[in-house]
């Protein structure tokens, strides 16, 4: 029925690390780990979602290890395992992978205007296409949505991922991922129903 709800997503971003700080973009799994701010933000948002009673069947992360760290902080206050699902990893960076948004600008100059105005095409420096992103991103929460049904489930991964989840829930167009804003250490919750998706909430931090 249209009413019945299929799954609820608890979506938290990683804590900060080095390069967040920087501002700097990366596609790599390896590096950067948590930064002492990130484990701080990791520690306050799992007593959050403790104190919220969050409810949760599962929880996923992305395979990067500073998702992987801050799941395994997560599934402690829960007394539970992690599942590592490889298909949540963030945005392909390409040659951008490294720099900073002063560096992308100044070695390919109007690459992020090109990223909103051109959202079907990858940038000049090969970084995956906004409408390839969100789509990838689409397939993989779909099939953990249809291998919960009726369950309620923590997705740790990148603020870029979460991103990419809004728009295909809410039928945002491309162009308009940039404009979505998510913090380290935020909880972003979607409940996925028959026909359509809602969002209870976003980008919440505790204070």
């Amino acid at each position: 029925m249209y009413f019945n709800r299929k799954c609820k997503i608890t979506f938290v971003c990683h804590g900060a690390t080095i390069y967040s700080e920087e501002g700097r973009f990366s596609d790599a799994e390896n590096y950067p780990p948590l930064s002492e701010l990130g484990v701080e933000e990791m520690r306050a948002l799992s007593d959050f979602l403790k104190a919220r009673a969050v409810k949760n069947d599962v929880i996923y992360t992305s395979p990067s290890v500073r998702t992987v760290q801050s799941a395994m902080m997560i599934a402690k206050i829960f007394k539970k395992d992690y599942v590592i699902v490889d298909d949540l990893k963030t945005r392909f960076c390409g040659k951008w992978n490294g720099l900073t948004y002063e560096q992308i600008e100044e070695q390919y100059p109007g690459g992020f205007d090109r990223i909103l105005t051109h959202p079907g095409e990858r940038t000049m420096a090969d970084a995956e296409s906004s409408i390839e992103f969100i789509s990838r991103i689409k397939v993989v929460i779909d099939r953990l949505v249809a291998q919960n049904i009726g369950n309620r489930i923590i997705i740790v991964t990148h603020p870029e991922v979460i991103q990419a989840a809004i728009c295909a829930a809410l039928d945002i167009p491309a162009d308009k991922l940039p404009k979505i804003f998510i913090r380290t250490g935020s909880a972003t919750q979607i409940s996925y129903y028959e026909k359509w998706a809602s969002l209870v909430y976003s980008d919440c931090v505790p204070i």
